[in-house]
């Protein structure tokens, strides 16, 4: 995160190359509400910067990779985030 004059955080851009997070879907809810596999971060890079805000990223699983051209990026603070997103990753 970069700091202008003024001392305040600003928002990073995200650009080719750069390390994101990316929130998979899970599998689909049953019956019950219950899900199989629940949605994870899953480390990703940025492959390209689309002129509509999303970007393309290549997904690192645990079984692959997978590639989407069109991912746009999870908005607000909630510590619930949506499948199929990328945001930042948080700092510790």
């Amino acid at each position: 995160m970069s700091y202008p004059a003024d001392g305040t955080p600003s928002t990073p851009k995200p650009s080719v190359g750069r390390i994101v997070h990316y929130v998979s879907h899970g599998t689909p809810p049953r019956p019950d509400g219950t899900q199989a596999y629940t949605a994870q971060c899953r480390a990703a890079i940025v492959t390209q910067v689309n002129e509509d805000g999303t970007v393309g990223l290549c997904v690192l699983n645990p079984t692959g990779m997978f590639f989407y051209e069109s991912v746009g990026q999870a908005s607000g603070d909630s510590l619930e985030l949506l499948g199929g997103t990328w945001h930042w990753p948080e700092r510790s």
